[in-house]
């Protein structure tokens, strides 16, 4: 990977856009904010997180991809591949208990993520060496005809006294930052990552959860998005088939709703029905209810799931609940 480029899409939190040039004729365009705070707008209007190949020009998302700065660099590429995925950026701040009884958390599980750099692949091999070894250790101290679970307890004091959690120590305060807004976070970032280095005797605090930064749609204002030219920015059901999803049509729905009417009396109510923005995949869509078309309901279309996990985290009220589908289906990423 070759230079890392960030564009702002708004000037109230982070810079939420991103690309990454690979080798001599592709182009990676990702990363999105999900601490948006409009509910009438959608992550896909910045990026949909897909692989370009560019032609003579580095050339290669809806409105940002629309602008004349970001045209001409996608203009005459080809969208070769799809997918989603949230990352984990609360940092040192938000990591849990990283072991129980008969398992634990590595990598983006435990929110082992490099936030400015957006690099995690070392932090998880190191974490799952650190887990590996730990493991061992429990599975040495057992007595040999015992069947308990393990828990793997050094694993906490391993990474405490890691090179990852240092890492991670010296940019906590980076990210939380950006709850101030663009310009102060910037300015922040800049003094953590260049004068203190992390080295500042004070740890930020995001200040709210995730599902809760959304404003209800009476402070929202439509957003108009340009409709899809088939040339730089596609329809979401193109764009899903480039991810080469792929689930068995009659098991059950993995993704599951805690209590069914939350949907249309809260979410639908109060944000306009946020879930068919914040998916990236088409996953959710409300549709009037047979028989009865003054109703409406939400609509789970689960084969189209590209495992992203967004609907898990953003969701106001923690409704929904992602569970692991059947098979082994889901996305199957080329190049990504």
């Amino acid at each position: 990977m070759l230079p890392l480029f960030v564009v702002p899409c708004h000037f109230a939190g982070t810079p939420a856009v991103c690309w990454l040039h690979a080798h001599s004729c592709m182009l990676f365009v990702l990363v999105v904010d999900t601490a948006l705070l409009v509910p009438l707008g959608t992550p896909r209007c910045c990026l949909r997180s897909s692989l370009t190949k560019k032609k003579k020009k580095k050339k290669k998302k809806k409105r940002w991809k629309h602008h004349p700065a970001i045209r001409e660099t996608l203009e005459g590429g080809e969208c070769l591949s799809y997918g989603a995925r949230a990352i984990s950026e609360g940092g040192l701040q938000s990591i849990p208990q990283l072991s129980f009884s008969g398992g634990a958390l590595i990598g983006d599980s435990a929110g082992f993520l490099n936030v400015p750099k957006i690099k995690g692949t070392h932090c998880a091999m190191k974490s799952g060496m650190m887990a590996a070894e730990a493991t061992f250790e429990a599975l040495q101290q057992r007595e040999p005809e015992s069947m308990a679970a393990l828990t793997p307890h050094s694993y906490q004091r391993n990474f405490d006294s890691s090179w990852l959690r240092e890492e991670l120590h010296a940019v906590r305060n980076v990210r939380p930052g950006f709850k101030w807004g663009l310009f102060p976070g910037l300015i922040n970032a800049g003094l953590e990552s260049f004068v203190f280095r992390g080295k500042t005797p004070w740890t930020l605090s995001h200040g709210h959860k995730d599902n809760e930064s959304l404003v209800p749609k009476e402070k929202a204002t439509k957003i108009d998005y340009p409709a899809p030219d088939g040339k730089i920015s596609f329809d979401l059901l193109t764009n899903v088939s480039r991810s080469n999803t792929w689930h068995e049509e009659d098991q059950p729905c993995h993704l599951t709703l805690k209590d069914a009417s939350v949907p249309v009396e809260h979410n639908l109510a109060k944000y306009d029905g946020p879930e068919g923005r914040y998916c990236p995949a088409g996953v959710y869509e409300y549709v009037p209810v047979e028989g009865d078309e003054s109703k409406m309901r939400l609509q789970i279309n689960q084969s189209n799931c590209v495992h992203c996990k967004t609907c898990d985290i953003k969701d106001p009220t923690q409704n929904i609940n992602w569970v692991t589908p059947e098979g082994g289906g889901g996305p199957a990423y080329v190049n990504m």
